[in-house]
């Protein structure tokens, strides 16, 4: 008989997770301290092998039928530089993230698996237990503290169906979603020795008045129950080898938002953890083979789109690179290419 997998945390890795053990008939039981649906500070723009993974669980079958929409362009901002509307190398996917986790949620459960929501974990992590539980915290690194806002909007006309605009705080990513709807997810960091009156969340997301994306947002109408914030985020990429518990997601790591490969990378490290866990669960694996099977695969799998995610956004985030990076991205076919493609 084959053993019970636990999964602590219920977001995308663990679903995707989940829903690949229960169909090789692994018994499963997710832990999920939240409630579904609900709102997540992402992205919501699934670009890259992750895509790979959703295909051959059967997975995007359900995601089309939940109406989700097809990426094929993309455009960068700054507040006085713009690219052209040019074709991503492969089109991506785009889902809000309140459609997406109900509907992983409600596969998850058709198929007998066991989820407990509204109700955090309380135990060790051992043997048997894996770790799904979201991104490292961390209050703040040589003086920045980073963290991230999301909200969805309607009478926006975007350029490109992927909209990036970088600043000197930060950057905002715009995405045409399900529903006729723009998500509008930002990132942003602040000094912890920033003095002033707190900036609310219209005026980081909005950035410079006159600048492309001030325009997009002064005129925007949005759905306010959308609006959610996360602060403490860690960007310093990690190896999964040095985790001492099996991980998937952004347990493992968060590669920058910039790039648009963090729900990609969740559901490849699901995919990747799915067959080891299968085989430990009926006997053919003990678990420090399982956890280093998974952690070798999974760092091989993002290690060069680690490295380079963090070159990229060194770049952009750099005021004095910003005009430079947009006029070559603008005008070169191959860095346009090679900056999706290595980060992916």
């Amino acid at each position: 008989m084959a053993q019970s997998i636990t999964i602590v945390g219920g977001g995308l890795a663990g679903l995707t997770l989940g829903i690949g053990l229960r169909q090789l008939d692994v018994p499963v039981l997710i832990h999920e301290a939240g409630t579904y649906p609900r709102h997540r500070v992402c992205g919501e723009f699934i670009s890259g092998r992750g895509q790979t993974t959703l295909a051959r669980l059967g997975l995007d079958v359900l995601l089309g039928r939940a109406g989700a929409v097809s990426a094929k362009t993309a455009a960068f901002f700054t507040a006085t530089k713009a690219t052209a509307p040019r074709p991503l190398p492969s089109a991506a996917i785009c889902l809000s993230r309140f459609t997406l986790d109900a509907i992983l949620a409600e596969k998850f459960r058709e198929l007998g698996g066991e989820l407990i929501a509204d109700q955090r974990f309380v135990g060790n992590f051992g043997e048997g237990i894996v770790r799904a539980t979201g991104r490292h915290a961390q209050t703040e690194k040589n003086g920045v503290r980073w963290f991230g806002l999301k909200i969805h909007g309607r009478n926006l006309a975007l350029a490109a169906d992927l909209e990036m605009h970088v600043s000197a705080q930060g950057y905002v990513g715009l995405c045409k979603i399900n529903g006729g709807e723009v998500n509008i997810c930002g990132l942003f960091r602040k000094q912890t020795n920033e003095t002033g009156p707190p900036k609310n969340w219209r005026e980081r997301l909005y950035g410079q008045p006159g600048s492309p994306l001030h325009e997009r947002l002064v005129s925007a109408e949005f759905d306010e129950g959308s609006f959610c914030a996360i602060a403490g985020l860690s960007l310093q990429p990690q190896r999964a080898i040095a985790r001492t518990e099996i991980c998937v997601g952004d347990a493992i790591t968060m590669i920058p938002p910039v790039t648009g490969n963090g729900m990609s990378m969740a559901f490849e490290s699901a995919g990747l953890a799915i067959a080891p866990l299968a085989d430990w669960s009926r006997g053919g694996l003990t678990w420090d083979e399982t956890r280093q099977k998974i952690a070798r695969q999974c760092d091989a799998a993002f290690a060069r789109r680690l490295a380079w995610a963090k070159w990229l956004q060194r770049i952009l985030l750099k005021p004095a690179l910003q005009n430079p990076f947009i006029a070559l991205a603008a005008h070169n076919n191959k860095f346009w290419r090679l900056a999706f493609e290595h980060t992916r």
